[in-house]
This record gives C-alpha cells, sequence and structure tokens, in this order.
C-alpha cells in the first residue's frame, strides 16, 4: 500500500537527492541567501560558522551562503557585510565550509556587487565612487560613475577570483548574484542600462555582461564545479519591475547565461505560488527550466503567509501549508525549493518538514533579524 500521507508526501517529495554537476545534494531543500550584517571587517567569524552549520544539522540539503562582496572597491556598502576576499575573510569562510560539511551539508558562496545600490561614502571603501553600467541609480537622485570596459573586465576579473577562491577553499559550488537590482542586474535592466555600446541597447547586448561574467567563473574552475546564477524580475523597490514580458524575452535572458556555463538557475520571486505569464500556471523558476533545460530553484514565501519586505517593517510571518508547492514539485516544475524567513525562525525546519512534523514548526518573529542563531 502506498503511503500517501502529508509526512510521507514530504519526504518523498523534498527528500530525494539531487545532482548538480558533480554535486549531489542530499535533498531537494535550499537555504535561501540573506544578508545578516553579523561580519565585523567583512569576516565571517565562528557565530557564523555555527548559523549555518546549525542548518545544515537539521537536515538542509544545500546553504547558499549571504551576499559575499568581490575584490572590487565598489562592490560593497557595509562594513559589517562578508567580503569574499582577503585571507582573513577566505579564511572565515573556509571554517564555515568546514563546518557545514561537518553537519553533512553542501554550501556555496553567493558573489554580490551592489553596483549603484552602494551608498556613497560608505565602507569598506569611502573613497570608491557609485558604479553601474550607466551610473544611473534605481530611484532617487544623483548619479554615479558609468563603467568603462576597463571597469567591466575588472568586475568579470573580480567575480572569477572569487568563483575560483570558493573551489580552492572547499565550497561545493558557487552562486553569481544577478538579481534584485544589484550590478549585474542593472545591466540586465533596460531602467539602469542606458549604454550604447556592445554592453547596452537590446536584450542581446545587456545580457552581455552576465554572460561574460559567468564564463569567466566556469573557466576560473573545474569542470564539474556547480555555478548557479541568481535571477529575478523584480528589483529593490521597484517590485513590478520586469526583465522580460514574454517567454521569448525570458529566453532571450536566460540561454545565452546557460551557454556560458550556469548549471543552474536560482529564480527570485516574492511568493513562489504566482504565474509568471498569462496563459500558464508555471512559476519564474519553471519558465527557467522550460526554455533552457537546466535545473531551478525556486523561492518566494515558502511557508509563510506574508512577504520578506514585511519583515523589514517588523511583521511576523505566520505559518501556511506547504502543499501547493509539494505538487509543483511533484510534477518537475522547478528541482529545488529555497527557503529563507522559515530557516531563520526555525532553523530545524527542513527536518521537521521532510519527518512531517508540521505541527512542531516555528512561526517566524521578525525580532529574529537581530541576532544570528
Amino acid at each position: 500500500m502506498t503511503d500517501d500521507s502529508p509526512s510521507a508526501r514530504a519526504r518523498n517529495t523534498l527528500g530525494r537527492p539531487f545532482s548538480l554537476g558533480g554535486l549531489t545534494l542530499r535533498n531537494r531543500v535550499v537555504m535561501a541567501p540573506m544578508t545578516r550584517q553579523f561580519s565585523p571587517g567583512g569576516v565571517p567569524g565562528p557565530d557564523v560558522a555555527e548559523y549555518y552549520a546549525r542548518r545544515a544539522a537539521a537536515e538542509v540539503g544545500l546553504i547558499v551562503t549571504e551576499g559575499t562582496y568581490v575584490d572590487h572597491p565598489s562592490a560593497g556598502t557595509s562594513d559589517r557585510v562578508p567580503r569574499f576576499h582577503g585571507e582573513d575573510a577566505l579564511a572565515g569562510w573556509e571554517r564555515v565550509a568546514d563546518a557545514v560539511h561537518r553537519a553533512g551539508g553542501a554550501v556555496m558562496p553567493q558573489l554580490w556587487h551592489v553596483g549603484m545600490v552602494r551608498d556613497a561614502g560608505a565602507p569598506p571603501f569611502p573613497d570608491a565612487p557609485r558604479t553601474g553600467p550607466s551610473g544611473i541609480p534605481l530611484e532617487g537622485d544623483g548619479t554615479g560613475h558609468a563603467m568603462t570596459h576597463s571597469d567591466i573586465d575588472d568586475v568579470i576579473a573580480a567575480f572569477a577570483a572569487g568563483a575560483a577562491a570558493a573551489e580552492a577553499r572547499g565550497f561545493d559550488g558557487v552562486e553569481i548574484h544577478g538579481a534584485h537590482g544589484y550590478l549585474v542586474d542593472q545591466f540586465l535592466w533596460s531602467h539602469t542600462n542606458r549604454r550604447t555600446d556592445a554592453y547596452g541597447g537590446d536584450l542581446a547586448s545587456r545580457v552581455r555582461f552576465a554572460a561574460e561574467i559567468v564564463a569567466a567563473c566556469r573557466e576560473a574552475v573545474s569542470p564539474h564545479f556547480p555555478i548557479s546564477f541568481r535571477t529575478s524580475q523584480w528589483k529593490a523597490g521597484h517590485y513590478r519591475a520586469r526583465l522580460a514580458e514574454t517567454p521569448e524575452e525570458l529566453e532571450a535572458v536566460l540561454t545565452p547565461l546557460a551557454e556560458a556555463g550556469a548549471d543552474v538557475f536560482h529564480c527570485s520571486t516574492r511568493r513562489y505560488w504566482l504565474p509568471e505569464f498569462e496563459g500558464s500556471d508555471l512559476n519564474l523558476a519553471g519558465w527557467a527550466k522550460k526554455l533552457t533545460g537546466r535545473p531551478t530553484i525556486t523561492v518566494g514565501s515558502v511557508g509563510l503567509d506574508n512577504e520578506f519586505f514585511a519583515a523589514f517593517q517588523g511583521a511576523d510571518g505566520n505559518l501556511t501549508d506547504i502543499d501547493a508547492l509539494l505538487e509543483r514539485l511533484e510534477r518537475d516544475e522547478f528541482d529545488l525549493v529555497a527557503v529563507g524567513r522559515s530557516l531563520l525562525g526555525d532553523p530545524e525546519w527542513a527536518a521537521k518538514v521532510l519527518a512531517g512534523r508540521f505541527g512542531d514548526l516555528s512561526s517566524f518573529d521578525a525580532a529574529g533579524l537581530s541576532v544570528l542563531h
């Protein structure tokens, strides 16, 4: 007799192993990257290692770390966000990877450049300019530095160096942050990319910078070392923004990235259950998989009744069921499920869900953003 109980369904669906490049994940649960700002001087300490290892010990299959700044002066806007360069920071990240591995999990750093989101005069390099494809901010007044071809080459090299360091320090893969209106996404978005050279204009030109980053990272690491590319339609403060109005336009964005060497697309949405285009129930991750043939990660309010930005306004998140999520995963709309605030509120979320202990789950308390546990 088939066991179709809720506990068996979660175990049989989310608990399946998954292969990604040369990496085999023990299940389909991913910890989503979430900026925490608990790394003074950009160096992750023992508390950061314990924070990630706690989730790995509770059966999270893959951890994608918080965004980490690449080695470029304009990459960051806080001296408490970790960087992925410099011996002190890399030694700290190596301890993180070791701790996660001892707990039975896999881990990838997310490589990040904030671009025009940088605050003028902010650390870790106060004199560094705000920089972007055209020096145009997402919103507000002021301008920044429009990147030259030399600047573009420097940033591409910084991402590649970060990818190489990730493999050298024992990580299981690397993720490129190409979403949410940060630098890579600023090149993709017509609002912030007004260039008239080979890096601007139509979609094929706007995707060139991202594709060259992926290709440089692929060349810098072993062929089996997985590269994830995080993408989104929405931008910080621009939740209705869209890179692609149609599946054809989305294909024009993602195909060059897949051809450059992206192994998986991490598709960031605010609510995973919403369809991306009219005429289909597929969400962004579903469309990305259909169009590229690459595995995809879905994310967006998994297990909670409100969206992530409510947490920054002090709103808690109440628990909801994941039946619709399991149904979509059962029909292979996407391959992996990234969980954010639910794992902040309950470090044992994965273990409890995989065991069918839904009644033991803890809800998300926004006050938890102020601590690392």
